[in-house]
């Protein structure tokens, strides 16, 4: 009986070492396989000159509400606009407050809105 744990114990250690010596191929055939994961490459870009460089313009919520009032001929009310930008009333009210100032709408009646 005790050479059988003896022999159970040898075997053990020795698939333990055989297990490492598999993870080590493992890992040596992945570098093999995938040699570009292992260099560092850096992207060529062109030189930018200066203010040659275009910024995209962001649309702000009042460009988008302004885009949607001059559509409509007779004026959009805050329904309509509410449905088709899916934002409050109080952020459309405030944005129609910005394009009054910007003198871009008029008001058409309560709750509607002209381009001018």
């Amino acid at each position: 009986m005790k050479n059988l744990v003896k022999d159970l114990k040898a075997a053990n250690k020795d698939l333990k070492a055989l297990s490492k010596k598999v993870d080590k191929m493992i890992v040596e055939v992945g570098k093999l396989e995938n040699p570009k994961s292992t260099k560092k490459t850096v992207a060529k870009t062109k030189p930018v000159k200066k203010g040659i460089a275009k910024k995209t313009a962001k649309l702000t919520a009042a460009d988008s509400l302004f885009g949607i009032i001059k559509r409509y001929k007779k004026g959009a009310d805050v329904a309509t606009l509410m449905k088709k930008t899916d934002f409050n009333k109080r952020k459309i009210y405030d944005n129609v407050k910005i394009l009054k100032k910007r003198g871009k709408i008029k008001s058409a009646g309560i709750g509607v809105y002209v381009k001018v």
